[in-house]
């Protein structure tokens, strides 16, 4: 088959998880999650910082509980959350005393929609299995799913030098990298087994095998989907600031997903110095928008600029309507069906921007240097307006959403959305 007849990315069947009322895997959409970084035992910043992750479009939402203080001030989170219409579902981040808080904390244990559990920090020795035990009964009991989240950093010793001493003793023994992807592997594979055995169903278990390598990331979860049929979390665990942790997630998950790997997503980025947290939605996101894969705002496509364009106004004005329609989609999801398929260009000049304009739901071409100061407006492949003066970026907001009320909202089309109208905009003083 040609590649240019490709067919749409086929997804890796896997069992459908509920938590909270969110699919996880069974062929929904993939899901969007994220974590937060405040003191859970504040219950205040928790809050706040949930329901701007949820506005953002987090779907689900992580919290860490660490300590009684964590654990005691979970039920007022969910509490409070609800009581502002926030009804994302809260994920219980357990490490080394989770069987210790779910046990003591009962009320904790049934606010939490799901509980992540690694393998690796549950006890070593004789208490692994009674202390991992201890959880997934509580689990059990409140009729809550788990992931099962191994994690490189903290990978089950005893289990490694198991298989490390099982391929020194291999006459065709491999590297040892090889044998540590192993060992993510089966942790995961065999946690998620001894879970079904001691009665979780198997419909309440998605696994997650995280590593920090790109390649490592790719080979381990191509394995997993290989040997299993559990919903899985993607994600690169410690991904890094900035460009270099959305760089690296986007290639070891992009990969995953063109393959059809992958029902839920988490972008696990370190935030700049009182950075915004919800970045890593937003990241999650364009991932899976990007690729096809789902919507969640209109997209908004601008040209990068050259000496054709010395003025800068275009890249403020993609960045303005960039930012304004993401900051409407909260409301807009429950008012306008559909409007995250809208499409928007914000270009340059003449040489690519009516073509790109006409392609686009609605479309500006601004001036380049040394063209006529005028910007005509393209409404679904039709020139509607021609803007000029100062308050270009006004009007075209303007026509942004008359459109977004006409298309998906029902509402009357203004004059400046009907092909061939000449209308100029507030003139240049």
């Amino acid at each position: 088959m040609s590649a240019l007849n490709r067919p749409p990315i086929s997804r890796n069947r896997t069992r459908a998880a509920l938590v909270g009322g969110v699919q996880i895997g069974g062929g929904a959409p993939i899901v969007v999650q994220s974590m937060t970084n405040t003191d859970t035992a504040n219950i205040a910043a928790t809050v706040a910082q949930v329901k701007a992750l949820a506005d953002a479009g987090s779907e689900l939402v992580r919290i860490a509980v660490n300590t009684a203080e964590a654990a005691a001030a979970v039920p007022a989170i969910r509490e409070r959350l609800d009581a502002m219409n926030c009804r994302v579902p809260l994920i219980g981040d357990f490490h080394f005393n989770g069987h210790k808080l779910l046990s003591n904390y009962r009320e904790c244990a049934q606010a939490l929609a799901k509980y992540r559990i690694n393998p690796g920090n549950v006890g070593k020795g004789s208490r692994h299995d009674p202390q991992f035990a201890m959880m997934v009964e509580a689990a059990i009991d409140h009729g809550k799913p788990v992931r099962i989240g191994v994690n490189w950093g903290s990978l089950d010793q005893d289990l490694l030098a198991s298989l490390m001493d099982e391929n020194a003793r291999s006459p065709n023994p491999l590297d040892a990298p090889h044998v540590m992807r192993e060992a993510l592997v089966c942790s995961a594979i065999r946690s998620a087994q001894f879970a079904e055995a001691l009665g979780l169903p198997g419909d309440r278990i998605i696994l997650a095998c995280k590593v920090s390598n790109v390649q490592d990331l790719i080979a381990i979860y191509g394995e997993l989907a290989r040997r299993c049929d559990y919903p899985l979390h993607l994600g690169l665990t410690e991904a890094g600031m900035g460009s270099k942790g959305i760089v690296a997630s986007t290639a070891a998950l992009a990969v995953l997903l063109q393959q059809g790997i992958g029902d839920t997503i988490r972008i696990s980025l370190t935030p700049e110095p009182n950075g915004d947290r919800t970045r890593e939605v937003v990241v999650a996101q364009e991932i899976l928008q990007t690729m096809g894969l789902r919507h969640f705002a209109p997209m908004v496509s601008a040209c990068p600029g050259c000496g054709r364009t010395t003025s800068a106004f275009y890249q403020e004005l993609a960045d303005k309507i960039h930012g304004w329609l993401r900051a409407q989609m909260p409301v807009w999801r429950g008012r306008y069906h559909g409007v995250e398929n809208m499409t928007v260009a914000v270009m340059g000049c003449v040489v690519n921007g009516p073509g790109e304009s006409k392609m686009a739901n609605i479309g500006i071409s601004l001036p380049g240097t040394g063209e006529i100061p005028v910007a005509p407006v393209f409404v679904d492949g039709q020139k509607t307006v021609t803007l000029k003066g100062n308050s270009i970026a006004e009007e075209f907001e303007k026509i942004v959403l008359d459109y977004v009320r006409a298309t998906y909202g029902g509402e009357p089309a203004g004059p400046h959305l009907r092909p061939e109208k000449k209308w100029i905009g507030i003139k240049q003083s």
